[in-house]
């Protein structure tokens, strides 16, 4: 049950790369339906979702749009998507969400900027390299953002993947064979701790986006471990009420099994 997961700069083929390993694997693909989902548990529109995420949201947008609750309910998508197996996710973060479970390997696609211009023109049908350019940069810029953000991380680092396959050398064809060979490694391979780790890891992701969407638990934000179903709640909370919400919320999700709670008031 492949689940690999991926990110790409704009123009570097790497979506032809998940089009094709996709297809020869008979893996669904998922990327921009993520966006339906959020855009729904966010009661905003989906175009909003996909400026922002994309770095093209203006002041306004990006001021109104709450970072925290996006990031969660994304995280849900993802270990969601995952959970199902059989799938490549490019982009939303996957790469480093995702790394903490050992069967899931994590893939880079890049390229020179002069390659992905000159790519992308061409797919573009037009000859404003400048304009190009220009887009290829705030692509870059909003992912490094994004990912330093929310991750920590720098989004081009190679030490955050267990792949990084440059189209500048290697065609298509050959990072799709690359990426079916890493698969048959044994590193690779499910076993049922480590799909028991995904299945913890989405339990938790369930159980933030709970706590976010109840009206009683969405300025609650606490520590959750999840082990096997047995979940351990940790922080501070303002008062009984945020502590009996988080109780009651998490209780509620399915597949949680017990509640260690944990949670401390804050003093006065």
């Amino acid at each position: 049950m492949p689940i690999i997961a991926m990110n790409q700069e704009m123009g570097s083929l790497g979506k032809d790369v998940a089009i094709a390993l996709a297809s020869e694997l008979g893996l669904k693909l998922v990327r921009h339906e993520v966006v339906d989902h959020i855009a729904e548990k966010m009661h905003t529109r989906k175009s909003l979702i996909r400026r922002v995420v994309e770095g093209k949201a203006g002041v306004f947008d990006r001021i109104t749009t709450d970072q925290r609750t996006l990031a969660t309910y994304t995280a849900e998508e993802v270990f969601d998507r995952a959970a199902e197996g059989n799938v490549v996710i490019r982009g939303w973060g996957a790469t480093c969400l995702l790394r903490s479970i050992p069967h899931i390997p994590c893939v880079r696609i890049c390229a020179p900027m002069e390659l992905r211009v000159k790519w992308l023109m061409e797919r573009l049908e037009t000859d404003d390299e400048e304009l190009v350019r220009e887009e290829l940069r705030r692509s870059d810029a909003a992912h490094i953002h994004n990912m330093s953000l929310r991750f920590g991380v720098t989004w081009g680092d190679p030490l955050i993947y267990d792949l990084v396959l440059s189209t500048e050398r290697i065609s298509v064809q050959s990072c799709v064979e690359q990426i079916k060979a890493m698969l048959k490694l044994p590193e690779f391979q499910e076993t049922p701790q480590s799909r028991a780790k995904l299945e913890d890891a989405a339990l938790a992701a369930h159980i933030r986006a709970a706590l976010k969407g109840d009206p009683e638990s969405d300025d609650v934000n606490i520590a959750i471990s999840v082990d096997r179903g047995e979940v351990v709640l940790e922080g501070m909370v303002f008062n009984n009420h945020e502590y009996a919400a988080a109780k009651r919320v998490t209780s509620d999700v399915r597949g949680v099994k017990s509640i260690d709670n944990r949670l401390r008031l804050m003093a006065r």
